[in-house]
């Protein structure tokens, strides 16, 4: 590919001396709370996003002055699991150097909202005190590894966990510009990146790892999804899925969500090789040109899966075995306290949202922006927790924490906190408001054409009703909601999915598979509440009163011929609406 076609991304990673752009000149300097328009590019593989606050861009703009600008940071957390005293230390960044709150991600770690460019720095230094960085944490590299966090099996969680570190470390990119910039190290000799070379892969890539039956980290939505294969208790290693990734546009049919493709079984002693060399097949065919192109769904079904496994023989003599068997069932957070194989105890707390903060008597935080329960103490009660936990605090897929290997004589300890400050709470909130998920979307996405976590409880509380009336209120129905179709929240694997279309209209999506294994479908385009409720109504009361014993929501509006069912993502787009309308 001549430079005439590359993307103008490609341009900057090219010139940027492994990723240093002009970004320390940028944070230095203190006349503009911005940094260069090419640096944003750059930044964002040091786990950082430049953002405006858009509830205040027309204030400001009529009074003369710049946006808000201020940053969204995360941090690289793989399989989301932490210490106590590491989650003492987040939440102390987040009070001194963010906007005291914190947001869970649906990529299991820590997102900090209102971080200004005087604070980047700091916030990154202190945070690598306790052992964290936010290297690869967005970016054209791959970024935070997943696994399963709910502890069914103690041995096998920590097993999978130790290979998600190994993964992320591996795929770490290796230049020196961010011990040099935001750590304030000196040079040590020439950089090299033996995995990503000089211009990185074409867009970002993101890898997870399942222990059937949960499929809580929706394995299937990543460009490597690693699903761990158990005999007699031992992991003999795992099937690989290829090809997930839920980003799309609207309005472009030539782009699309799709669900991993699963390509063969490797044994653990192969796993980590047939991993990279994927990276780097990603990284030698994928699309430098339309970026809108560039993920490795598309690589994949330019080329085949048969040339994927040519493309890994003929580079790495890597040969798969034929895929094992395997099943999931669900791809929730089951609340509550589990007792682990070890004796020890897992309590999961629900977390709508992701969001991690106090709410004041009127329940709202941040001057406002946040809203929960009135005079819920969150973010107080987990600090609590954190002080006195000696196991881990996991943070899940669907953003609800668990509070891990707590001991037999502790629990009761973890308890009296967990009742003191509500946390368990979470019970009395209906299934349906379990298993709903948003994304951040206004005021601080700049991709946002909707609100999505501000307005999804208000939302809900209304679906609930319908549900209620309809005699089915303890039934689950996974609800995902976006303030736009990047997919952060993974939308198209709701079986009731949201993506903003403008303020107030929504894209009604239908037909997702319970156990995260099968798109939804276009049913209605840029609705509002009024007719999103009117078009769910009859839908949940024929569900209510024809459904089969044990038959997901997802899989009835498909036999009931109320959406036509997608098969891959290549068919996404076709039979849009009721089989009978298409």
């Amino acid at each position: 590919m001549s430079d005439k076609e590359l993307s103008p991304v490609e341009h900057i990673k090219i010139a940027s001396n492994y990723l240093r752009g002009t970004i320390a000149d940028g944070l230095a300097d203190e006349l503009t709370g911005s940094i260069a328009e090419d640096d944003t590019q750059l930044t964002k593989f040091y786990g950082f996003y430049q953002q405006d606050d858009r509830d205040l861009r027309s204030e400001r703009k009529a009074s003369k002055l710049e946006p808000h600008y201020q940053f969204m940071l995360r941090l690289r957390l793989p399989a989301g699991v932490v210490t106590g005293e590491q989650w003492l230390k987040i939440d102390d960044l987040a009070h001194r150097y963010a906007n005291g709150t914190l947001r869970l991600t649906t990529r299991q770690t820590f997102q900090y909202h209102g971080v200004l460019k005087k604070h980047l720095r700091p916030l990154l230094q202190d945070a690598y005190q306790v052992g964290i960085d936010a290297r690869g944490a967005c970016g054209d590299v791959n970024r935070n590894v997943m696994a399963t966090a709910n502890p069914d099996l103690s041995a096998l969680h920590r097993e999978v966990h130790d290979w998600s570190i190994k993964i992320s470390e591996h795929l770490a990119w290796k230049s020196r510009a961010y011990e040099e910039i935001f750590l304030q190290q000196p040079p040590q000799g020439e950089d090299h990146e033996p995995i990503y070379g000089t211009t990185y892969l074409p867009r970002k890539f993101k890898i997870a790892i399942a222990i059937p039956p949960e499929n809580d980290v929706d394995v299937f939505a990543n460009d490597i999804g690693l699903i761990a294969i158990v005999e007699n208790d031992t992991l003999v290693g795992f099937n690989i899925a290829i090809g997930g990734g839920m980003g799309s546009t609207h309005g472009d049919e030539a782009t699309y969500p799709r669900l991993g493709s699963v390509i063969g079984f490797a044994t653990p002693e192969n796993t980590l090789e047939a991993v990279e060399e994927l990276v780097k097949i990603q990284r030698d065919h994928g699309d430098r040109s339309n970026r809108k192109h560039a993920r490795f769904k598309y690589t994949i079904d330019d080329h085949g899966l048969g040339w994927i496994h040519e493309q890994l023989d003929e580079r790495a003599g890597i040969k798969l075995k034929p895929a094992r068997e395997y099943k999931f069932e669900r791809n929730g957070d089951p609340l509550g306290w589990a007792e682990g194989d070890n004796g020890n105890w897992h309590l999961t707390l629900f977390i709508e949202n992701g969001r991690i903060a106090d709410f004041d008597d009127n329940g709202t935080a941040h001057y406002g922006q946040y809203h929960g329960p009135a005079g819920y103490k969150l973010m107080t009660g987990l600090r609590e927790l954190a002080k006195i936990h000696s196991g881990e605090f996991r943070l899940t897929g669907n953003h609800n924490v668990i509070v891990a290997n707590v001991k037999p004589e502790d629990k009761a300890k973890v308890e009296a906190l967990v009742e003191h400050y509500g946390l368990d709470d979470g019970h009395k909130y209906s299934t349906l408001r379990h298993s709903a998920m948003a994304c951040v979307a206004f005021p601080t996405c700049a991709l946002a054409m909707a609100e999505s976590e501000r307005y999804l409880p208000e939302l809900v509380t209304k679906i609930e009703k319908i549900v209620t009336d309809a005699g089915i209120k303890d039934q689950p129905i996974v609800i995902r909601m976006t303030g736009c179709p990047n997919g952060c929240a993974r939308p198209f694997l709701g079986e009731i999915g949201f993506v903003g279309k403008a303020p107030g209209k929504y894209n009604l999506y239908l037909g997702a598979g319970f156990d995260g294994a099968r798109l939804n479908k276009l049913y209605r385009e840029n609705i509002d509440e009024q007719e999103i409720l009117a078009e769910l109504t009859p839908i949940i009361e024929q569900y209510a009163a024809e459904r089969e014993a044990g038959e997901p929501f997802g899989d009835f509006v498909i036999r009931a011929g109320i959406i036509a069912e997608t098969t891959e993502g290549r068919f996404f787009h076709e039979n849009v609406g009721s089989p009978e309308a298409a």
